[in-house]
């Protein structure tokens, strides 16, 4: 009786053989794109077919790092991966790892081992790069003369600024003999003494574009005193010139934008900053005005005929007080005079004698006090109110006190 298998067994054995077939593992596959499916999980589901036959494809989302623009139907491609049996429906497809566009490949693979040549030399580092002047004043071109993007060069630096010079290389851009009419052109320029420069020229194929991708043109963008700004093709077109350069502009035009001021944004700024710097200044000469007058107050304090005024006042004031303080003291004076005239009155002889009193004195001019002052014919002067009395002592008594 004949073996008899399992489909399960088929389909195994035969993704077992694919599986051991080395040629199968590692494969390039040529052909053009149908019916191209991009799944919700990241997947890309797609078909490879020729005149004679047709292959199904499946690139998934993990090797999508591996495809450099978005396929499209009818494109001719060139898919790099392993031809394996897909066991539930025992149907066999290419597994992409890498696809590229047919005719690009060597040159993509070219392009890719320059990158990572300059890369690793430092060619591409931040610090390299060179800002660029805020307001140029001559521009260098390195660029077709007869290509379009010469002319939006030129348009658009005649609307932001037509005071701005404009220096054209007339490059070749493209085919034998392109990088070193390139290289040229960086190299005249920079010794003509540009404030910045445009290296650059329209879109095309990457053959087109390749004098941009060549080390020598690399170099003497990196090696340029001038800041440089790469513009090569469209926005999507990346060459190695775009990141050496010190700017990367994606078309001539928006090159022309960041080279060229805007003159007329410029004298917005320029008014502007002179409406600002009038208002600082009249706010600064009102600050002045009022310290001015404060510090003319202050004088007018300060002045030395106020403070003479002030002193003149002091003085009038002290003498008030010291006439105020003599009338005083002469008042208190007077009342003490009076007080002793009183008592000397009371004191005086004179008083006395107006009393009906009188005095007498011996002849030796000594007060008679008592009998036993006198004795008998003694010479005395007897004064009384009006005058003195002249008499002689016819004799004594003694006054007897009971």
């Amino acid at each position: 009786m004949r073996n008899v298998y399992t489909v399960r067994q088929v389909n195994a054995y035969i993704k077992n053989m694919f599986t051991q077939d080395y040629m199968l593992g590692r494969i390039y596959v040529k052909g053009e794109v149908s019916n191209c499916k991009y799944h919700t999980s990241g997947h890309i589901y797609f078909s490879l077919k020729d005149e004679s036959g047709t292959i199904a494809c499946v690139m998934f989302a993990g090797q999508r790092g591996g495809l450099s623009f978005r396929m499209g139907e009818g494109q001719q491609v060139i898919v790099m991966g392993s031809v394996n049996v897909y066991e539930r429906s025992g149907s066999y497809q290419l597994y992409a790892k890498e696809i590229r566009l047919d005719g690009e490949g060597v040159l993509y693979e070219k392009f890719q081992m320059l990158k990572r040549e300059l890369e690793e030399m430092g060619m591409f580092a931040p610090e390299y790069k060179k800002p660029l002047p805020p307001y140029a004043q001559r521009i260098g071109i390195v660029t077709a003369p007869t290509g379009a993007a010469v002319r939006d060069i030129m348009n658009i630096a005649r609307r932001r600024n037509p005071y701005v010079q404009l220096i054209l290389y007339p490059a070749q851009v493209q085919g034998e003999g392109a990088k070193e009419s390139i290289v040229r052109g960086i190299q005249m320029l920079e010794r003509a003494g540009v404030d910045v420069m445009i290296v650059g020229r329209g879109g095309g194929s990457i053959e087109d574009l390749w004098a941009f991708n060549e080390e020598e043109v690399a170099r003497a963008i990196f090696d340029c005193s001038v800041p440089v700004i790469s513009a090569v093709g469209h926005e999507t077109d990346t060459t190695i010139a775009d990141y050496v350069a010190d700017l990367r502009a994606p078309t001539p035009s928006a090159a022309a934008e960041l080279a060229v001021y805007d003159i007329q944004k410029l004298n917005g700024e320029l008014n502007e900053a002179g409406m600002r710097l009038s208002r600082l200044m009249r706010q600064k000469l009102q600050m002045e005005r009022m310290r001015l007058r404060e510090y003319e107050t202050k004088l007018k304090y300060l002045h030395p005929v106020n403070k003479l005024r002030e002193q003149q006042q002091r003085l009038v004031d002290m003498e008030d007080r010291l006439r105020g303080l003599m009338e005083g003291r002469l008042t208190a004076a007077r009342h003490r005079l009076a007080v002793y005239v009183e008592k000397m009155k009371g004191l005086s002889p004179v008083g006395k004698l107006n009393q009906g009193y009188s005095y007498v004195q011996g002849k030796d001019g000594k007060t008679v006090k008592s009998i036993r002052d006198v004795k008998e014919n003694d010479r005395l002067s007897v004064y009384v109110t009006d005058g003195i009395v002249y008499a002689a002592v016819a004799g004594v008594k003694e006054e007897e006190h009971g």
